[in-house]
């Protein structure tokens, strides 16, 4: 705590000398270098992705180490490939019986449920045997047959799980059903390790799995944070700058996770609807959000539902904001955000748009 009372005495003086604007900027600059000085950052894997983190905060190691622990705590609760994680055992008894689920297990459940309600199907849970069978959930890709998807798709069924929150219990009612809340758990995860850092007295902080970036207040200097959002056509380069604070930024996208077969690609967001990779127009769908699980689900299911749909959606929500990368070389932006995001990038052909309500 010694360089934060040294801050406070340096502004005080400042300000007893006359307060100039000069002397408000050393200040401010001072301030800024006293946090800088408390950088911590630390990088981990879990949940199947890089995680990295950068905090401002004297204590910064220690809380890194309570987030990396709240992380792993979360992954086996939640892990569709973890064999003793709840969402495996809920996997393992469909068909056959309930099984009890802990607060945070029930908690994205009944929000994936209400994701699929709110987006018409678009996000959809119990998508997991179709995943699996395009050989996404153990990297090993192939294209399934018809035949396959046929007798795959009736278990897509997400009014098929049933949940009790008086007995804090979950039943899959169809054999062969499985849930996997790969899309919506990071999110959680980063909302989870948000709330833990903001109690233990972090101001400024960066969150970043994977897709997910969450941000804690602003950058140490006052200003928000800078986010590229990537050229999906390009991952070395980005179609624009977000300037944000206190709240979650998630990207999906088609070329994020894919593989080539027979000189066609397919990518790993699977339309509900159809059992086949989503062909919506769409090349990466960004939400920003305070609220990182909802902005998880809804990167999914507004890249599925393509672009007047999602926009539609929006229109009728007040508690999110878009950035669209469209195939036919678009980049758009809800009105909400539009002022906070800077088109630029190396030289390519998209275009730049708002949308308004």
């Amino acid at each position: 705590m010694k360089w934060k009372k040294t801050a406070a005495l340096v502004l005080a003086s400042v300000f007893i000398l006359g307060g100039c604007a000069e002397k408000r900027e050393q200040a401010q600059q001072m301030l800024a270098q006293a946090k800088e000085e408390n950088r911590h950052e630390a990088t981990t894997f879990a949940m199947d992705t890089v995680m990295t983190f950068t905090v401002y905060h004297e204590d910064g190691e220690q809380i890194m180490t309570d987030a990396e622990q709240e992380i792993r705590r979360l992954e086996r609760l939640l892990s569709v490939t973890m064999e003793d994680s709840e969402i495996a055992q809920l996997n393992a008894n469909a068909g056959k019986e309930a099984v009890q689920v802990s607060e945070d297990t029930m908690y994205l459940l009944k929000t994936a449920k209400e994701m699929d309600t709110l987006t018409n199907g678009c996000y959809d849970m119990t998508i997991s045997p179709v995943v699996k069978a395009w050989g996404f959930t153990e990297e090993e890709h192939h294209v399934p047959t018809q035949a396959e998807l046929d007798a795959l798709m009736p278990l897509v069924d997400n009014d098929s799980v049933i949940l009790s929150e008086e007995d804090q219990t979950a039943y899959l009612a169809k054999e062969g059903m499985a849930v996997d809340l790969g899309g919506i758990a990071k999110g959680y995860t980063s909302d989870a390790v948000t709330k833990l850092m903001k109690e233990e007295g972090v101001e400024s902080a960066l969150i970043w799995l994977g897709g997910n970036i969450s941000a804690i207040g602003n950058k140490p200097d006052g200003n928000p944070w800078k986010i590229a959002v990537e050229n999906p056509l390009d991952t070395n380069d980005y179609v624009g700058l977000l300037e944000v604070s206190d709240c979650s930024v998630i990207t999906s996208g088609g070329y994020q996770r894919y593989f080539d077969q027979d000189g066609k690609r397919y990518h790993h967001i699977i339309d509900p609807a159809t059992g086949y990779p989503s062909d919506s127009g769409l090349l990466s769908v960004t939400i920003i959000s305070e609220n990182g699980t909802k902005a998880d689900a809804l990167s999914t299911a507004l890249f599925v539902m393509g672009y007047e749909r999602a926009v539609e959606l929006w229109r009728q929500s007040d508690d999110f904001e878009v950035i669209f990368v469209t195939e036919d070389g678009k980049v758009i932006a809800t009105e909400g955000i539009a002022d906070q995001f800077t088109f630029e990038g190396k030289d390519n052909d998209f275009t730049y748009e708002t949308v308004t309500r």
